[in-house]
């Protein structure tokens, strides 16, 4: 009889072969029913998976017949007191299946795989940065146009279009803004988890350059712990001072 760890192994691969699954759909044990349950859960994670996917690059596939190389812009960081706002510009493969969302509907976890697959197997990835100063400098939402043209400008390949996450590059590459676009296309949700996992990185970096703020967790929003901090230790060099929480300690 064949045992449960060889079933097991059979079914490590989808689809698994019809007649393993016969003989175990024949399988009286409590065991081999399981594996068989799970596996079916499996088989059917792996269709919405690829249903999901199939609906968020809807955009790409229309346009790829006439715009083969399309690079997906987003930005994280537009809300918090302190930090950078990056942005993110990536170009996908047609044949890329990885299952990318919007990086805020991901786990820490999920997004540290995501972000190797893509940076991997991505045609082109680069960054655009925003810095307090910056920030200060240009206003929130011009700034963060800037850094979308400048990520967009340090791709190592130039792209024929660009799908942008509800804003406009400032670049005569031909584009389209979609609403929620992190949701809708596959090249803006791998730019979105690029520049999270990219920021999250540097926030945690400036925890321990900047200890007091809870900057590790809190990713520079306004929470309680970063106020507590900011009323106590003051403004740092990465809070932005146009912002009113921080404009009304200095």
């Amino acid at each position: 009889m064949t045992t449960l760890s060889e079933y097991q192994a059979e079914l490590s691969h989808v689809p698994a072969d019809d007649a393993v699954l016969a003989a175990l759909a024949a399988d009286s044990r409590v065991g081999a029913q399981r594996l068989l349950d799970q596996y079916h859960r499996r088989v059917d994670k792996l269709r919405e998976q690829r249903l999901e996917l199939r609906y968020r690059s809807r955009f790409e596939h229309e346009l790829w017949p006439t715009y083969p190389l399309i690079a997906g812009i987003d930005e994280v960081g537009r809300g918090p007191l302190a930090g950078p706002v990056v942005t993110a510009a990536v170009i996908l493969p047609h044949d890329f299946a990885l299952p990318v969302n919007d990086s805020k509907q991901l786990t820490h976890n999920e997004r540290a795989r995501l972000f190797t697959g893509i940076m991997s197997q991505a045609i082109s990835v680069s960054l655009g940065v925003a810095d307090a100063a910056m920030i200060d400098r240009e206003n929130i939402y011009h700034a963060t146009e800037l850094v979308m043209g400048q990520a967009v400008g340090h791709l190592t390949v130039t792209p024929d279009y660009l799908l942008v996450d509800a804003m406009t590059v400032p670049t005569a590459i031909p584009q389209r803004k979609l609403i929620k676009g992190d949701a809708n296309s596959i090249s803006i949700a791998a730019a979105s988890i690029v520049a999270k996992v990219v920021r999250d990185e540097l926030m945690a970096m400036y925890d321990t350059v900047y200890p007091g703020y809870d900057f590790a967790h809190n990713m520079g929003y306004g929470t309680k712990k970063h106020l507590l901090g900011l009323a106590q230790l003051g403004v740092t060099p990465i809070h932005r001072r146009s912002f009113s929480p921080v404009k009304a300690q200095l």
